[in-house]
């Protein structure tokens, strides 16, 4: 089926994220069903012309697509199992953040019940839901994304990554991994120049610059990774390990924390001992794939 502008979704789960998904498929002019615990949260979605479906059995039954946003995936399996409708045929599209086997096993009970089943990942803030900067990751059947996309379309960029349910929640994870380190590396170093009476306003478009230019060498370190070959086109990680060593010391004698550049370096030598110091930084993909445990 091709999804139109007046096709009926439903939203199950009002938090503030959930209240930007009912009201962006409100303003693109679909037939929005809204239903939560507490039903004052839909007090400003009905002003704007949502109707408040007095049970979850209502909800589901009422959209061509429904879309669950609630706290967790338990919360999505009581509200699915306190429901005595049949899903069979129902497309429902779960946002709520978990993990990669909760979305599969999420995925599983939905269509033993016969309903159609896509996971997602909402990779934006509320405020951004409605506009392209609100990229959302879907897995599951491409079928059903494409026969649903031209409705999903109305809360951002819409981003399709394969059959596995898992893999919008393991995207997920890499965006905060990568978040988190890239903000981590900046407070570091921002910790390290305060020492010298720097801010951090002033060392913030230095730290942009080195960000956005490591960010153009990872195509190339996904080749090596993906080849299983690593060779010193750039530098070798016995040489990164001794500007590690640096940074450590640096942090040490100025007062800053050094755990984080400790970790890192921890990791650098076990590559090393196992006989990896020639070879480029990629080499250590092998540490990162498995347990933290030695």
């Amino acid at each position: 089926m091709d999804d139109s502008p007046d096709t009926p979704v439903t939203v199950i789960g009002l938090g503030r994220m959930g209240q930007a998904l009912a009201g962006s498929f409100l303003k693109a002019g679909h037939p929005t069903t809204v239903w939560n615990r507490t039903t004052s949260k839909a007090d400003q979605l009905v002003a704007e012309g949502a109707r408040l479906a007095p049970t979850v059995d209502d909800a589901l039954s009422t959209g061509s697509l429904t879309v669950i946003c609630v706290t967790d995936y338990q919360a999505m399996h009581e509200l699915l199992a306190a429901s005595d409708i049949e899903l069979d045929g129902t497309m429902l599209i779960n946002l709520t953040s978990g993990d990669s086997a909760q979305a599969r096993e999420a995925a599983r009970l939905a269509e033993q019940r016969g309903a159609h089943y896509l996971d997602g990942a909402i990779m934006a803030i509320p405020a951004a839901i409605g506009t392209a900067e609100a990229v959302i990751l879907h897995s599951g059947p491409r079928s059903d994304f494409e026969a649903h996309r031209p409705t999903l379309d109305a809360l951002g960029t819409v981003t399709y990554l394969g059959s596995d349910h898992g893999l919008a929640s393991l995207y997920d994870v890499a965006g905060l991994a990568m978040m988190w380190s890239v903000l981590n590396a900046w407070l570091q170093g921002t910790a390290l120049l305060r020492t010298a009476g720097v801010d951090a306003a002033t060392y913030a478009p230095f730290a942009q610059q080195i960000a956005a230019g490591v960010a153009e060498w990872l195509p190339g370190y996904a080749e090596q990774i993906d080849s299983g070959s690593f060779p010193a086109e750039v530098s070798a990680l016995e040489t990164d390990a001794r500007a590690m060593a640096h940074l450590i010391e640096e942090s040490e004698a100025v007062g800053v924390n050094a755990e984080l550049p400790r970790l890192i370096k921890a990791m650098a030598d076990r590559s090393i001992a196992a006989g990896h110091g020639g070879e480029q930084y990629p080499v250590l993909i092998e540490e990162f794939g498995r347990p933290g445990d030695h």
